[in-house]
């Protein structure tokens, strides 16, 4: 089919990605493209239009998420057929979605404006002055021997890994973490990865990308149904037993010895994402399943929401025999990842200042967590948070018949951002009722704001 869109060449400010949600939104807001009208599959969009494929994949999962799309597997995307704000009542769509938010409740963000910049650049300017000629030649493909040894000492002593340097691979961020094993798994024969779901959405695709199949397999309050893995044709499970995405389960202590137990019947590996598990608010945080079976679990972390997205550092600790593959795979993928800021890290944990920010932090999201549910009972919000009080986010549902792909289209009209559970579900829910909910990068007081208003789009 054809689709006519008034694309622009771009120019600065006014990117074709920009261009082209914009057009979209207002297709569907006006009426021009009309509730359960299939669009054109992202490659034909992409070549009529003159762009890339991915840009168009890029677009079409962002008016996802803010509702104006619904995609399914088998038929394609189509416009949603779920009410929308009223064109002539909701504000103008911005021109981008960051001048849209005022307040922002996306999940996954930690205090972006409390990243420690003093003990940053304290480590930071230590490491450069210590750095030796030889710290400055490519690095060393597995991480800098120094980084290992510490970060070693301290997953051992807070998470309660079996963590030696000789088998822990730096990497940046869980991503690439997944990408570098995905492969890695994949050479050594594996076919099938099982993976939670609801889940974060990029798993699937960093998995699928190596040549991997995905399997979904449900949770519910105690983690992972270890019961619906098959005994056979399943080579690894990816799960997040520290504080699941985005449900908030603790996997409960009979579910890890189940796990394990499977593990050990089927010769499958157990990936374990620890999210989060420094960020428990009610106890303090059970220690990981690697220690339990560092002979069938690699454990992967990250800095991402201990200090920040953007530092881009994170590890793997794995069996001795895979962690010899891993590493020329890393080197294939990146050549190393940076010396001086490794290094950075390195001295933050030794001098303490790690331990000290997360220690401000974990207040700090206690505090915001508390914030929102306050915030929901004085405001008679239809919402009910589920899940441990831990990390960055919770899980909310809804307490009344809105559906969240609608609620959270209504919330992104009035300038609020968080996430509908259906944009974390491979097996979409028949009757989703649960929207996700972000605390780790506002205010209190602009927590209490954004929910009030809330309040009273629920029941429009």
């Amino acid at each position: 089919m054809e689709l006519f869109l008034p694309i622009e060449p771009p120019r600065p400010g006014r990117p074709r990605r920009v261009q082209l949600e914009s057009a979209l939104r207002d297709a569907v807001r006006t009426g021009r493209l009309a509730a359960g009208q299939r669009l054109p599959a992202s490659r034909v969009l992409a070549e009529d239009l003159g762009v890339s494929r991915r840009l168009v994949v890029e677009v079409y999962t962002q008016l996802t998420a803010e509702g104006y799309l619904i995609s399914r597997t088998g038929s394609g995307t189509r416009v949603s057929d779920l009410p929308l704000p009223p064109v002539t009542t909701a504000p103008a769509p911005p021109r981008t979605f960051e001048r849209a938010v005022r307040w922002d409740l996306r999940p996954g963000l930690p205090t972006l404006s409390g990243f420690p910049r003093r003990f940053w650049k304290r480590a930071w300017t230590a490491a450069m002055d210590a750095a030796a000629d030889s710290d400055l030649e490519y690095p060393d493909p597995a991480g800098h021997p120094r980084l290992r040894r510490v970060l070693a000492g301290y997953l051992g002593r807070v998470r309660g890994v079996d963590a030696d340097p000789q088998r822990l691979l730096i990497c940046a961020g869980f991503t690439q973490g997944l990408h570098v094993l995905a492969h890695t798994l994949r050479a050594r024969g594996a076919r099938t990865v099982a993976i939670e779901d609801p889940g974060l959405p990029h798993r699937a695709p960093i998995l699928r990308q190596a040549g991997l199949t995905v399997l979904p397999v449900p949770v519910d309050a105690d983690g992972v149904l270890v019961d619906q893995l098959p005994e056979r044709g399943v080579d690894a499970v990816l799960t997040t037993p520290a504080h699941q995405f985005p449900t908030g389960a603790i996997m409960a202590p009979a579910r890890r010895e189940a796990v394990l137990a499977w593990a050990g019947r089927c010769g499958a590996v157990v990936v374990e994402d620890d999210y989060d598990g420094e960020f428990r608010f009610d106890r303090r945080a059970v220690g990981c399943l690697q220690g339990r079976a560092p002979d069938r679990v690699v454990y992967l972390g990250s800095a991402s929401k201990t200090l920040a997205p953007a530092v881009r550092l994170g590890w793997m600790v794995s069996p001795a025999e895979l962690h010899a593959e891993l590493v020329p795979n890393k080197f294939l993928a990146d050549h190393g990842s940076p010396a001086i800021d490794q290094l950075a890290l390195a001295h933050l944990i030794e001098v303490g200042d790690y331990d000290r920010h997360i220690r401000a932090a974990r207040n700090r999201y206690r505090s915001a967590r508390q914030a929102l549910e306050q915030a929901i009972a004085r405001h008679n919000a239809p919402l009910r948070l589920v899940g441990t009080p831990a990390g960055v986010q919770t899980l909310a549902a809804q307490l009344d018949d809105t559906h969240p792909d609608q609620l959270t289209a209504r919330a992104r009209a009035v300038g609020i951002a968080f996430d509908s559970i259906t944009r974390y579900q491979l097996n979409p829910d028949a009757n989703p009722h649960g929207v996700v909910i972000g605390y780790g990068n506002i205010s209190p007081h602009a927590i209490d704001e954004a929910i009030a208003l809330l309040a009273t789009l629920t029941f429009r």
